[in-house]
């Protein structure tokens, strides 16, 4: 499926025009944002995954920069510690979801323990259905028992740029800080990476997957804020009366 699916933007979208348009959306974001912190009735939590380099980092830099930083806050689960080990798989998850009046964003989330643990041989695919189903429940807690909208974010990225952007981090003295030659390591299981990112989409696919072309970044950074905006607005918040 992935492999069908472009990683660039359309032709007929120009990149000054797009740029302008996302601009105008990330305004809306922040003033959208204001509404949902002082109504505190809802929440939203935006799960982005990727491959390394697809830009998770700048894409939350890009939409959420503009945001009061009250209201929003930034999760990355990296290898679990010692403590979150003796516990189950979405105990340190759980701990950071989004209370009522702000943005959480997961910068890899839950996922990655049906992800990267299946492609280094950690968890088998007969725990990797339990997980799944347990994070189909989990998410449909959230949403049904918090008022929190989810949006699940999957950037995707070509093998030749995910490549060139990986060589930049050694070449770049602004990106130098990023470079881990284990991310090589990792390119090189990309087939496995996107047969289980497929089973993912699947399998948990209750509350939508969108799948974001992310070669270019003006236009990754368009289609997310468009749709973080676009969520927001549904929810048709309001800003609360005087208090007798």
């Amino acid at each position: 499926m992935l492999d069908k699916i472009s990683t660039r933007a359309p032709e007929s979208f120009d990149k000054k025009e797009t740029k302008e348009k996302t601009g105008e959306i990330l305004e809306e974001i922040a003033s959208l944002q204001n509404r949902m912190y002082a109504e505190a009735k809802h929440s939203l939590l935006v799960v982005i995954q990727g491959m390394d380099a697809s830009g998770k980092d700048g894409l939350i830099k890009d939409v959420f920069t503009s945001i009061n930083p009250m209201g929003v806050e930034v999760h990355s689960f990296k290898v679990p510690t010692e403590e979150e080990l003796k516990h189950d798989f979405l105990w340190r998850i759980h701990k950071c979801a989004p209370e009522k009046g702000k943005i959480t964003i997961f910068n890899r989330s839950h996922y990655e323990d049906v992800l990267v643990t299946r492609v280094h041989g950690i968890t088998d695919d007969t725990m990797a259905k339990k997980r799944m189903k347990a994070i189909n429940e989990f998410e449909k807690l959230l949403t049904g028992h918090n008022s929190t909208h989810i949006l699940k974010f999957y950037l995707h990225v070509s093998k030749e740029e995910q490549a060139e952007r990986l060589q930049e981090r050694m070449q770049n003295p602004e990106k130098m800080w990023k470079y881990n030659k284990n991310d090589f390591t990792e390119a090189e299981k990309r087939e496995q990476y996107l047969e289980y990112y497929e089973d993912v989409f699947k399998n948990c696919n209750d509350i939508p997957w969108q799948i974001i072309p992310s070669d270019q970044n003006w236009y990754k950074c368009y289609l997310v804020a468009k749709a973080v905006r676009d969520a927001m607005k549904e929810l048709k918040m309001q800003y609360p009366p005087l208090k007798n």
